[in-house]
């Protein structure tokens, strides 16, 4: 694996190392900030480790402002190699050069072999941009294994506080704040104990408006392990109120019905009437509504903790993103050649890859 470091702004610490896969850090070079439509990214010595690895396929982020990729692209298929890419979708662009910045999407998507979304919804997207369907696959994002053995059982009435659960990193994006917010809005009766796991830049200023606004908070700072899943047993519901969403699996994984806002697609196929609830991004009338709804039917929660787990069981689990991960691979390898650079599709025409 190749790969660089997030900018500090971006707030994504870095693994360091990994476990099982060879990691080769990379330089990045960044021009703008990752939300202007004029970033860009050059990652020296893409193509020298490439030459030094000599992987016989490359699995990239199909992102054309990566301004180093096309040219490892073009170095696998001079080598007769196929190269995938994948992402969370390509939502139609806006704004500053929109035209401009499109069309070099179109043009970089056209010289990979095969296209791997996160979810349903980015493989329409990458499709409405002319990529081939038969090309592009679906892995439903996922960071766990299919669960070995069935939910906690939570009792169906509770004398108590139900429990409210988030996990994640606590940053400006992931709207914790508009989670005390809509727990404050809520009917005495119906407000639940909150519990806040993660650290990050936002903790100070979110424990300070909980002790103003809403003192049934509680931030318990990062937890994992043993710790992290004692937390998400005795929760009762997963809350995600800003953008993210690996978490959302893990939270299904343990039998939890969902309330998650509206983001990329890739909790579209997560989280579905039956096992939970989508909310517009930054609406506190709608979380507070949705949690209401939520926690005035217990049994209701309880039906959909059960539908949580039995979709991370049977369609979003690591296992599954990987068979979706080989399929498109075996599927790139075979589907096209190469002769110096040019590209020769199956149907005896060429393109310069």
């Amino acid at each position: 694996m190749y790969a660089g470091d997030a900018l500090p702004r971006e707030q994504i610490p870095p693994a360091g190392e990994l476990q099982i896969a060879q990691f080769v850090q990379a330089r990045n070079r960044h021009l703008f900030d990752p939300s202007s439509p004029l970033y860009y990214c050059w990652q020296p010595g893409f193509v020298r480790w490439l030459d030094g690895w000599q992987p016989d396929a490359l699995i990239v982020e199909a992102n054309p402002r990566y301004r180093s990729t096309p040219r490892a692209i073009h170095w696998m298929h001079a080598h007769s190699r196929p190269v995938l890419g994948w992402g969370l979708g390509a939502p139609p662009q806006a704004g500053l050069f929109a035209n401009w910045r499109s069309k070099s999407r179109r043009g970089f998507l056209k010289s990979l072999d095969g296209l791997i979304a996160y979810s349903r919804r980015g493989a329409e997207e990458f499709a409405a941009l002319g990529f081939p369907r038969e090309h592009i696959f679906v892995a439903l994002n996922a960071v766990d294994p299919p669960p070995q053995s069935p939910p906690p059982v939570r009792p169906a009435e509770i004398s108590s506080l139900p429990t409210a659960l988030f996990v994640g990193r606590l940053q400006a994006r992931k709207k914790v704040d508009l989670l005390l917010q809509a727990c404050a809005g809520l009917p005495e009766r119906l407000q639940p104990g909150l519990v806040v796991v993660g650290d990050g830049p936002e903790r100070g200023r979110l424990e300070m408006l909980a002790q103003e606004i809403y003192p049934h908070a509680h931030f318990t700072g990062d937890r994992r392990g043993v710790e992290l899943e004692q937390l998400f047993a005795g929760a009762d519901l997963f809350v995600l109120p800003g953008t993210g969403g690996l978490a959302v699996q893990q939270a299904m994984r343990w039998g939890l019905p969902v309330i998650a806002a509206q983001g990329d697609g890739t909790l579209d196929d997560l989280v579905q009437p039956e096992n939970g609830w989508r909310v517009p991004p930054g609406d506190l009338q709608a979380l507070t509504r949705t949690l209401q709804s939520a926690l005035e039917d217990l049994p209701r929660l309880r039906r959909m903790g059960q539908a949580s787990f039995q979709i991370v069981q049977e369609q979003a689990n690591i296992e599954k993103m990987v068979e979706v991960f080989i399929q498109a691979l075996n599927a790139a390898s075979v589907q096209v050649d190469y002769k110096d650079g040019t590209r020769i599709n199956t149907d005896g025409t060429d393109e310069r890859g």
